[in-house]
């Protein structure tokens, strides 16, 4: 299986990030649309997306594509498929999400009852056998219909990719990993800068950065659902996990430093951080945003702050992010990054140079850029 495509979803708004991702690993963009990419590869392509791409959700194994207006348009484009190549006699295999959008079908049980059905019709008539055990391997389906253009693939990820494994304990409004490092992707920094985050919570941000830092690969501390399908080869995934501990730094220097008032979160962080193996690379310290402060010009902020979800929060809300607006007054070198759903948070802030809308998880946001002059050049020596 030389010639696959495979399917990449990602935040809203953020598909150029991943796109670039995917080109930086070696492989040619198919098509991008809103919250997903799919690109071309083959086997090997399948552990290597899963294990460095910082910014997509899961990998989708895409099997094929077809227009259906009727559940019997469904049935039969979904029997057509080749399922024998993927799914052996004794695989188990679901429909484990089905989403449509703009489409004359929009049933989501009845498309998850119709595509299962179709694909045992199928492997029948292949295995020639009456009825499936379904003893073996797990193979998860996804269909995904737009416009009446049907798509369906296999979940090679299982568990999604933004659980990296190491944040076991999080806040009470924590920003999902891949959302963290894609943010992180929209701005100059790099490891060599400062990077301050003062509502630091659970430490996603400063992790993902640490991560970067010294090149770890996200998914290097974890499994995947294809690992066990029988049609990919395991030196695959032993390769690309090599490659992955062959690109680790160990010997980065940087400066990342977490701020949080609540002691309980900065504790939580800490454990984060050392699950993730760079508790050594970032200084947590208890401190309020109106203490922030740092003696060195030049540097980054990137905040998640309250955005006021409960209604005892928002009385809070001006007062929190006119103190947000003094320490970044008194840091006029730095750039500041401010994700945010409060309505009324450039008010407070002052106006952006650059903002996106962004969403955390259901949350609609937006991605407050505050951009600072850049550092001087140094003199050679």
């Amino acid at each position: 299986m030389d010639h696959l495509e495979l399917i990449a979803p990602c935040h809203f708004g953020l598909e150029a990030v991943l796109k670039r991702e995917i080109k930086d690993l070696g492989y040619d963009i198919v098509q991008v649309e809103d919250g997903r990419v799919t690109f071309s590869g083959d086997t090997a392509s399948i552990a290597r997306a899963n294990l460095f791409l910082r910014t997509a959700e899961r990998i989708l194994l895409k099997i094929g594509s077809f227009k259906a207006q009727t559940f019997d348009d469904l049935f039969e484009g979904t029997r057509k498929l080749p399922w024998e190549n993927y799914i052996p006699k004794d695989g188990k295999f679901w429909v484990k999400k089905a989403s449509t959008a703009k489409s004359k079908l929009y049933s989501g049980p009845d498309i998850q009852s119709i595509v299962k059905k179709a694909m045992v019709e199928r492997l029948k008539e292949k295995y020639h056998v009456s009825w499936f055990s379904e003893t073996g391997t797990d193979y998860p389906v996804r269909v995904f219909i737009l416009k009446d253009q049907v798509t369906i693939s296999l979940d090679t990820s299982g568990t999604p990719l933004h659980k990296r494994g190491y944040r076991k304990l999080v806040s009470e409004a924590p920003i999902r990993e891949t959302l963290a490092a894609a943010l992180l992707m929209l701005t100059p920094w790099n490891k060599d800068r400062i990077l301050v985050d003062p509502f630091c919570g659970s430490g996603t941000f400063l992790i993902e950065a640490a991560m970067m830092g010294k090149n770890i690969a996200p998914g290097i501390n974890r499994s995947f659902e294809a690992e066990n399908w029988n049609f990919l080869p395991k030196k695959t995934w032993y390769e690309a996990a090599d490659e992955a501990a062959d690109l680790v730094c160990e010997d980065v220097e940087m400066d990342l430093q977490g701020y949080d008032k609540n002691p309980q979160m900065l504790k939580i962080a800490r454990e984060n951080a050392r699950d993730a193996e760079v508790d050594d690379l970032i200084h947590f310290q208890q401190r309020e945003v109106k203490n922030l402060s740092h003696s060195k010009p030049y540097g980054f902020i990137i905040a998640n702050p309250p955005y006021g979800e409960r209604l005892e929060d928002k009385k809070t809300l001006p007062e929190l992010y006119g103190q947000m607006r003094e320490a970044f007054d008194r840091l006029d070198t730095w750039s500041k990054y401010v994700i945010t759903s409060y309505e009324d948070a450039e008010k407070y802030l002052g106006k952006a140079t650059k903002k996106r809308k962004v969403y955390n998880g259901m949350i609609r946001g937006e991605y407050l850029q505050y951009l600072g002059p850049k550092p001087p050049r140094r003199k050679p020596r």
